[in-house]
């Protein structure tokens, strides 16, 4: 079994995550991350557990329109430069049963805004069937281009081990 992290990232900072999440999870399967534009959009059966986040936009997941806002804000390239997280779920199917599933974001650190992409990432997988192990999970930046507050990665490799103690255990 191998865990599949796919990721949004608009300046770096959830792909840190999602590749900190990847250490956590690396230390009991196989994982393989991915950027969401190079993600599959069918999830096979080798996958017992897909861990999928993105940035907070807008109280929830980006969008067409939060994301050409962020590319007008960055002082570099972006990461993530097609579709998001929001139209990859959208589109996504799945061969297995038994897939689970965990789901994160990244937020300001503050103020403290309400609302989570990780809340509606978690909200589509499981309309797609796909049973969670963990409840949403969201961490933080300084500002809207980062950097991640102090202890975030740390606290994502940890959430990363979380995970992979919840699913059956594989070999690396």
């Amino acid at each position: 079994m191998e865990a599949l992290v796919v990721y949004e990232s608009m300046y770096g900072n959830t792909r840190q995550i999602a590749e900190a999440v990847a250490d956590g999870l690396g230390t009991r399967m196989r994982v393989v991350v991915v950027e969401v534009g190079s993600a599959p959009r069918l999830v096979g059966g080798e996958v017992g557990l897909l861990v999928v986040g993105g940035p907070t936009h807008a109280f929830s997941m980006s969008r067409s329109s939060t994301r050409q806002s962020a590319a007008q804000q960055a002082t570099g390239p972006l990461v993530s430069r097609g579709d998001g997280v929001r139209e990859w779920l959208a589109a996504l199917s799945t061969s297995s049963a038994a897939l689970a599933s965990a789901a994160f974001d990244t937020r300001i650190a503050k103020p403290r805004m309400p609302g989570s992409a990780a809340r509606g990432v978690a909200r589509r997988l499981r309309r797609l069937g796909i049973r969670s192990v963990a409840p949403a999970e969201s961490f933080y930046v300084m500002g809207t281009q980062g950097p991640l507050a102090d202890g975030e990665l740390e606290r994502a490799k940890q959430w990363g081990e979380h995970l992979a103690a919840s699913v059956p255990a594989a070999a690396p």
